[in-house]
């Protein structure tokens, strides 16, 4: 029997609209509009695309948004100056840095300065321990993508065993612990592993929740998956595929076609995890702008 899919866009879609509504309200109790500042450095095309796919969806849903492109010679001095007018800037809610940045800046030095109340892209080391001793404050906008994508889809968590392949400080050690949390949509016992881990197989066999966060195109496989189990994608890769018509096609970290026919659910690639990140950074933006008009 197919598994059933996990569709991101419409799920992603739904909560869009709940944020709408939500900043209309704001707008119209405290005069507060949410602010989202975007910063390019560099003319990567997989970053320019992300950043405008970023302030095309924050405007649909009214959010201010306004993007800073800087060259890719920009010193780490230029950029952390422009960090400092965002973090002053009454404005602006949220401030997100789009990564990779050029060589001669360091990424945490920069990640580092911005304001934890306007992180909403959840890397301050602030927000990250603030994940780790269950506070509230900004998550990740990956990993938080699939812990609403899980409790949308209405798939159980407590007390499920969740086994995450891949531990990046942007989604596989941050949802490892927003899961094992002692709250709404937690609960599990959490397993991380990776491509060193002795018999991975035997490992990611034992998931009830089975998150593929390694960065390999299709490195599950359906003998790593048990029959009946939940599978989230959050791979984006391009490979080479001479039948394309770009040459290309985009898959996932799992090998749908095989691990489709022995999961209970999964998501797909496009379409799965990729909606809810962009979603996820709209609602942290609200967050912020709540937070910002309370002290007001």
């Amino acid at each position: 029997m197919a598994a059933r899919i996990i569709d991101g866009t419409e799920i992603a879609g739904r909560i869009r609209k709940e944020i709408a509504q939500g900043i209309e309200a704001l707008r119209r109790e405290s005069g507060v509009i949410p602010g989202l500042a975007v910063v390019l450095v560099g003319d990567n095309p997989a970053s320019r695309s992300y950043v405008r796919n970023k302030n095309k969806a924050a405007r649909e849903i009214g959010i201010y948004s306004e993007q800073h492109t800087l060259a890719e010679s920009t010193s780490e001095v230029e950029l952390l100056r422009l960090v400092d007018r965002l973090n002053k800037d009454s404005r602006i809610h949220g401030i997100l840095i789009q990564l990779p940045l050029p060589h001669q800046i360091g990424e945490q030095k920069v990640i580092n300065a911005i304001l934890p109340d306007k992180d909403v892209d959840g890397f301050h080391p602030i927000s990250l321990g603030r994940i780790m001793t269950g506070e509230k404050g900004f998550r990740p906008c990956t990993p938080l993508g699939i812990q609403k994508l899980l409790s949308c889809a209405g798939v159980k968590i407590a007390g499920s065993h969740v086994v995450v392949v891949g531990r990046s400080n942007i989604v596989g050690k941050p949802i490892a612990n927003m899961l094992m949390q002692k709250e709404e949509d937690a609960d599990a016992t959490v397993t991380v592993c990776h491509s060193h881990s002795r018999d991975l197989p035997a490992i990611t066999r034992q998931a009830d929740i089975l998150i593929a966060a390694i960065g390999r195109p299709e490195f599950i496989t359906a003998d790593m998956v048990r029959e009946g189990a939940v599978v989230i994608d959050v791979g984006i890769n391009r490979v080479v595929d001479p039948s394309h018509p770009k040459g290309q096609r985009v898959v996932g970290d799992v090998k749908f076609d095989e691990v489709c026919r022995k999961a209970g659910a999964i998501t797909p690639v496009p379409g799965g995890v990729g909606p809810m990140t962009i979603t996820m950074l709209l609602y942290n933006t609200l967050l912020s702008a709540r937070g910002a008009a309370a002290a007001l």
